[in-house]
């Protein structure tokens, strides 16, 4: 879900045959759109195939992070200078570009035979939707005429909308199913065939079109954002992993002067009259910069939750992924419904005050989700789950949908690209540090959660040890063993590895009930730690309601024709 707004310039007058509306602008539409599709539902299915890939190639908690935060890393930094390669060198060649590289990496994704290597093509992946990604508006300009060009826009809304809901839904399916043999790798495989239908489209219906006065590129400030970002979001992700040795403190701080250097570097080669990277008057706007923070907090909550919710229901609930698509289904449903009530109705009257309001609904749902594990516990079932989800998406339509324009609404005509191109980064850099810092807080909550899990399940266990004979002396070594078993299965690296402490050898009937009570405790720990994850998420909801204050009281008015 990427905003795609461009510096507003007169779109040029289209050829004979895009002209009207004709049939090769509707067929560059629908171009566009299936490489739009095709991003957004790699997005959606991959977070609910992580556990069923970690099943299989192995890996660790932050295996699972990377291969979620490698992607939006690897767009987030390519995103930067993708739109001016496509102004400079022509947006139709980027775009086939980028078809082209995120097919073959999706078959690269697919045909991995180990972790590294699939992060490593996640990772490409991104890079390529950078490059095809912010092509899309302009192109679609270059096939409309001015006055067609709003119900080609129109088709986006919908489009979109059906493609979070499918998403989740569609990757437990696809897993669930395992087609040919192919279980999770068919998530991947299935942008083979819509990358080609893409690719082929491009080559053969749409126009060239580029800006050659958009300026030069900053390379020295895309090194300087990349690195300064991976030095921030590695430590991220694997600092639990590690048992944050000081070093990864280290990189953190680099990452922290990188970015210093960076905005240093943006001033200096403005004032030389050389296009920066990003141009820096842009954080002279207090507006503009208070929607930097906003949107870097939103998309962190929102896609950190997402991966955790996941986790949750697969590896602490044991739900298949078509199940856990399904139970997460009223979640997209709600984003739908609440950008279409903010962008129809609310946000010309309203304003910011309708992204305060819909962080606060958001805050109101993902409570709500907590009150329904403190009601119903580890023993939730998929229906409970529905209204808490509803509510908190319809909250974050109602903060995704006008949040781009809303953010660009005191941004002058000559920055509106620079801004919209950071915004997008932002998105992207939100949703990787989302990912490793709630996924990472999860997974200690997870330790911390050892004692109540096993405490509610001894009662029982001592109860089934009895009832199968175990003398009272020995149940205490028994009891004590199996402590030492939960606690090391919630707090290792590799949640599909057997720690050493549960290989103790006992009968197979005891071994039958340790097992019974083990899962009970495992999911106790896993609803215990989910709970405390859904209250910081919906703390960050408030915080992100107030600071909505800070943006631009009105959107940004549409461009006209």
């Amino acid at each position: 879900m990427t905003s795609q707004i461009e510096t507003p310039t007169a779109p040029a007058r289209p050829p004979d045959g895009y002209r009207a509306g004709g049939r090769l602008a509707w067929l560059a539409l629908a171009v566009v759109l299936v490489a739009e599709v095709m991003d957004l539902l790699d997005t959606t299915i991959v977070g609910v195939a992580s556990p069923a890939i970690r099943d299989d190639l192995g890996g660790t908690y932050a295996s699972i992070q990377w291969i979620s935060a490698g992607y939006t890393l690897a767009f987030a930094v390519g995103l930067l200078t993708a739109g001016r390669l496509g102004d400079l060198y022509g947006r139709k060649r980027l775009f086939v570009i980028g078809v082209a590289g995120f097919t073959l990496s999706s078959a690269a994704c697919a045909l991995a035979v180990s972790p590294g290597m699939l992060i490593g093509s996640r990772l490409l992946q991104g890079l390529f939707a950078a490059l095809l990604i912010p092509q899309g508006f302009g192109l679609i300009r270059a096939a409309f005429p001015p006055d067609q060009l709003g119900k080609a826009f129109a088709f986006f809304g919908p489009v979109m909308g059906l493609s979070a809901v499918a998403g989740p839904i569609v990757g437990g399916a696809l897993v669930d199913a395992d087609l040919f043999g192919t279980g999770w790798r068919m998530i991947f495989l299935i942008n083979v065939p819509l990358g080609l239908v893409a690719l082929i489209g491009a080559v053969t219906v749409l126009r060239e079109d580029r800006t050659p006065s958009a300026g030069g590129l900053d390379p020295l400030g895309a090194g300087l954002a990349t690195a300064a970002a991976f030095l921030v979001v590695y430590p991220l992700v694997q600092g639990n992993e590690l048992d944050w040795p000081r070093w990864i403190f280290g990189c953190l701080a680099l990452g922290v002067v990188l970015f210093v250097l960076l905005g240093v570097h943006l001033v200096r080669r403005s004032r030389h009259g050389r296009a920066p990277l990003v141009m820096p008057s842009l954080f002279g706007k207090r507006s503009f910069s208070s929607s930097l923070v906003v949107g870097l907090l939103f998309f962190a909550g929102m896609s950190g939750l997402m991966l955790v919710m996941t986790l949750y229901l697969q590896i602490g609930l044991g739900y298949t992924p078509l199940r856990a698509g399904l139970t997460m289904g009223p979640w997209p449903f709600g984003v739908a419904v609440g950008a279409g009530l903010a962008m129809g109705v609310l946000v010309p009257r309203f304003g910011r005050y309708v992204v305060v309001g819909s962080a606060l609904v958001m805050a109101a749902g993902i409570a709500g989700v907590w009150l329904t594990l403190e009601i119903a516990g580890s023993s939730v079932s998929s229906v409970a789950f529905a209204p808490g989800l509803l509510v908190a998406g319809i909250g974050m339509g109602g903060v995704v949908a006008p949040f781009f324009d809303i953010a660009l609404g005191d941004v002058d005509d000559t920055e509106v690209g620079s801004a919209s191109g950071l915004l997008n980064a932002i998105q992207q850099l939100g949703a990787t540090v989302g990912v490793a810092v709630l996924t990472s807080v999860f997974v200690g909550l997870l330790g911390s959660a050892v004692i109540s899990g096993v405490g509610s399940v001894t009662p029982s266990l001592r109860a089934e040890l009895s009832a199968a004979g175990v003398p009272a002396a020995a149940q205490e070594e028994i009891v004590a063993d199996f402590r030492d078993c939960v606690r090391d299965r919630a707090t290792a690296d590799d949640p599909a590895a057997t720690p050493e402490s549960c290989r103790a050898s006992v009968t197979p009937e005891v071994g039958a009930v340790l097992a019974d009570e083990g899962a009970a405790a495992s999911k106790e720990i896993f609803t215990d730690a989910a709970q405390k994850l859904l209250l910081i998420d919906a703390a960050l909801m408030v915080v992100l309601a107030g600071l909505s204050f800070l943006l631009p009281k009105k959107a940004r008015p549409e461009e006209a024709g």
